[in-house]
């Protein structure tokens, strides 16, 4: 098994202690936990790159109406 030596600041080392009693956990319970969690999670996609995907599903030639408008419609309601 790895070992690792972090050094953080005192406000996180004291949100993490916090946290780890609150789950009823050892400090390197939670810590093994939260990083487990983290890297589960596949990494998230620039907002760039996802408005162009987003972009990129409208079939070309189909006006994108502005949302400028939509917003002032359902205020108008």
């Amino acid at each position: 098994m790895g070992e690792m030596n972090v050094k953080i600041d005192e406000s996180l080392f004291t949100r993490l202690e916090d946290r780890a009693r609150a789950h009823n956990r050892s400090l390197d319970e939670e810590v093994k936990v939260l990083l487990e969690r983290a890297l589960e999670r596949p990494e998230r996609e620039s907002l760039y790159d996802a408005a162009r995907r987003i972009a990129a599903m409208t079939p070309k030639g189909i006006k994108q109406t502005d949302s400028v408008e939509m917003l002032r419609e359902d205020r108008d309601r």
